[in-house]
C-alpha cells in the first residue's frame, strides 16, 4: 500500500475517532484520537502475543514507510505553526514579550542541563551506564514545549490573557532556540567534529535569527500578492503558498523554517487581514485554517498513539521511563519557577501562572521526531541489545503520552480557578 493510502486510511481512522468522541466521549478531540490510537496500538500488540492475529508487523512496517520525523518535520510542521501564527493576537505579543523571550531561551536552557545532570545521575545511580552527552541530548529534545500539542489543547481553554499569551508564544518561539541546542549536542555525540563558541553562534544566527528574517521577507511578499486580487479564492490559495513552497525554500536557505511559519503567521494575521484581504475572505479566513489545522492535527496525534508499535519495552525502559516524567516536571516547574522570581519585580500576575505554565508546557509529535532522528546501534545494555535511540525514543514518548492525556486532559479545572482569581 503507498504512503498516500496510508495516510488516507489514517486520516479516515482519525476523523472516526473524533465523531464518535463528539457523540459520546466530549473529550477534546487530539486527546481523545491520541487515547483511542493507543487502544488500537495495544490491542494489536495483545493480539499478537496470545497468537488471534498477527497485524503488528504490517502495522510497524506501514508506521515506518510513513517516516514520522520526516512527514512532521519536512510535512505539516509547516502548516500547523502558520495556523498558530495567524490566532496570535499582536498586541498581546508586545505585552508580554520579555516574559516569553526569557521563557523560551532561558527556561529551555535551563531545563536541558537540569535534565540532563540530573539523569546522568540517576543513571549512575541504578547502574545503567549512560553518557552525560546522551542524557543531554534528551534534556534538549524534551525541554521545548511544543507549539502543536500547545496550541491544540491548552489554546481552546480561554485561559486568562496573559497567561496564555505566555504559552502560546513560547511554544512558537522556542523551537528555533531549542533546536540549535539539539544540533549542537547532536553533533558533539555523533558528529566527527567538536562544535566551537563560533560555530554554535553562526548556528543559531542563521537558523534562528536568520529564520526570523526571512519570515519577515516571506510575509511581506504574500501580503503584497494577496493586497494585489479581489478574488475571494485565490487570496486563501495564497495563504497555502506560505507554508508550502515558503516552508520548504527555507529548507534551502538553512534557516528555522518553523520560526519562518511563525513569524509570516502573524505577519498575514495581524496586517494582512485587515487591509489586505477582501471582506469575505477576512470572514472565512480562520475557519479555513481551523479546518486544515483539526486535519492534520487528527492526522499527527493518531500517528502519535500508534508510535507504541515502534518499540519494544524492556525492563530498564520502563524504569527510564518512570522516571523521565516527574525529572522533566520538576525542570519546568523550576525553570518557570526562577524565571517568575525575575517577572514579579515588574508587574503582578495570576496567582496560578506558575502551575498553568508548568503543567501547561506539554510536549508531543516534535519531541517525538528529534528522537527518531537519533542513529541506532550504539549499545548501552549490550546483552539485552539496548541501544541510546531506543533509551531515548521510550523516555520522549512515555512524556509526550503524558503530558498529552494526563496534563492535556487535567488542566481545565485549574485554568478555571485561575479565571476566577483575576
Amino acid at each position: 500500500m503507498s504512503v498516500y493510502n496510508t495516510l488516507c486510511f489514517l486520516a479516515a481512522a482519525a476523523m472516526l475517532i473524533a465523531f464518535f468522541n463528539s457523540k459520546i466521549g466530549k473529550m477534546q478531540t487530539t486527546i481523545a484520537i491520541t487515547a483511542g490510537s493507543m487502544m488500537l496500538s495495544l490491542g494489536i500488540i495483545v493480539a499478537g502475543h496470545n497468537g488471534w492475529f498477527h497485524l503488528r508487523e504490517i502495522a510497524t512496517e506501514t508506521l515506518t514507510d510513513i517516516n514520522f520525523e520526516d512527514f512532521l518535520l519536512k510535512g505539516i510542521l509547516g502548516f500547523l505553526l502558520f495556523a498558530g501564527g495567524l490566532g496570535i493576537k499582536l498586541q498581546n505579543l508586545k505585552d508580554q514579550k520579555w516574559e516569553i523571550t526569557v521563557l523560551a531561551l532561558g527556561a529551555t536552557l535551563f531545563s536541558t542541563f537540569f535534565i540532563g545532570f540530573a539523569l546522568w545521575g540517576i543513571c549512575n545511580l541504578i547502574g545503567i551506564n549512560f553518557d552525560l552527552i546522551y542524557c543531554l541530548l534528551f534534556g534538549a529534545l524534551i525541554s521545548p514545549t511544543d507549539p502543536i500539542a500547545v496550541l491544540a489543547i491548552v489554546k481552546k481553554l480561554n485561559a486568562p490573557q496573559r497567561i496564555s499569551t505566555q504559552i502560546e508564544g513560547e511554544s512558537l518561539f522556542n523551537d528555533g532556540f531549542g533546536l540549535v541546542i539539539f544540533v549542537t549536542l547532536f553533533t558533539i555525540a555523533f558528529g566527527s567534529e567538536t562544535p566551537t563558541v563560533g560555530s554554535v553562534s553562526a548556528l543559531f544566527l542563521q537558523e534562528a535569527i536568520g529564520g526570523i528574517i526571512y519570515g519577515l521577507v516571506l510575509g511581506l511578499i504574500f501580503h503584497y500578492l494577496i493586497s494585489s486580487t479581489n478574488d475571494h479564492s485565490m487570496e486563501l490559495l495564497l495563504t497555502i503558498g506560505i507554508p508550502t513552497s515558503g516552508y520548504a525554500f527555507a529548507e534551502i536557505l538553512h534557516v528555522s523554517g518553523p520560526l519562518a511559519m511563525v513569524v509570516s503567521g502573524i505577519m498575514i494575521g495581524n496586517w494582512t487581514r485587515y487591509i489586505g484581504f477582501s471582506k469575505e475572505s477576512e470572514d472565512h479566513l480562520d475557519h479555513f485554517w481551523e479546518l486544515v489545522d483539526e486535519f492534520l492535527n487528527g492526522v499527527l496525534f493518531l500517528l502519535i498513539g500508534m508510535s507504541m508499535l515502534l518499540f519494544q519495552f524492556h525492563q530498564e525502559d520502563w524504569i527510564l521511563m518512570a522516571i523521565s516524567i516527574p525529572l522533566v516536571l520538576a525542570s519546568r516547574y523550576l525553570s518557570v519557577f526562577i524565571s517568575y522570581i525575575g517577572f514579579k519585580r515588574f508587574r503582578t500576575y495570576n496567582p496560578l501562572s506558575v502551575n498553568i505554565l508548568t503543567w501547561g508546557g506539554l510536549r508531543g509529535g516534535l519531541a517525538l521526531a528529534m528522537a527518531l532522528a537519533i542513529p541506532s546501534g550504539i549499545l548501552v545494555i549490550p546483552d539485552k541489545n539496548i541501544d541510546v535511540r531506543e533509551i531515548i525514543l521510550v523516555m520522549t514518548y512515555s512524556v509526550v503520552v503524558f503530558s498529552i492525556l494526563v496534563q492535556g486532559s487535567t488542566i481545565t479545572n485549574m485554568i478555571e480557578k485561575a479565571k476566577k482569581l483575576e
